[in-house]
């Protein structure tokens, strides 16, 4: 083991490729490939030098899954910076950030985690805390049923990606629900501008 990775002065540069690593095993052979032996291998170091960092691969799994949740959040947050509506940012973040995801990109970590996390409770469990604290965060502006609906129809736009159904019409379902935002904002503000 003549890898870099393996000098104790750097913990951190081991650490990153344990993560990457195991991101890359889940995404080109599915989450069952990643195991303690497999991703100490590819990460060039030994078992002791992945149980130093990760006490199980459960744990190593979560942290991936903890970075991805972070990365998604920061992606979300700059696209509802200086967002010309209130109404409806973040569902309209959310779609977008959905629409935006390439469904022909094999080697997106989120493909491999995202079918692990419909199978794999502790997953969704994380899954679900991380989106209902973004709900309750933007519950004045998002909390509307027509929105519910619209990430709803963007989750299942994931999905169908997912799965390898992605709709052809996928630019055209985006505007559309785009627009529903939209319309829902203003006739929103208008009921307010002008009470019944």
């Amino acid at each position: 083991m003549g890898n870099a990775y393996t000098r104790s002065k750097q913990p951190e540069l081991v650490r990153r490729a344990l993560l990457d690593h195991a991101a890359k095993l889940a995404v080109e052979q599915g989450l069952a490939a990643v195991t303690v032996q497999a991703v100490s291998d590819a990460a060039g170091v030994t078992k002791g030098g992945f149980t130093h960092h990760f006490p199980s691969k459960q744990a190593l799994i979560d942290t991936v899954f903890h970075e991805l949740l972070e990365k998604l959040g920061h992606d979300l947050d700059r696209r509802m910076e200086g967002a010309p509506e209130r109404y409806g940012a973040f569902t309209r973040a959310y779609l977008e950030a959905v629409c935006d995801m390439d469904p022909s990109e094999r080697g997106s970590p989120w493909a491999a985690l995202s079918i692990s996390m419909l199978t794999d409770p502790k997953l969704r469990r994380l899954w679900a805390r991380w989106f209902q604290d973004r709900l309750d965060s933007h519950e004045a502006t998002d909390s509307d049923v027509q929105l519910t609906a619209i990430r709803l129809a963007a989750d299942g736009v994931w999905l169908a990606d997912l799965i390898g159904i992605a709709p052809d019409k996928r630019a055209e379902l985006r505007n559309h629900l785009l627009q529903q935002i939209h319309e829902q904002g203003v006739e929103r503000s208008d009921g307010a501008d002008h009470p019944p």
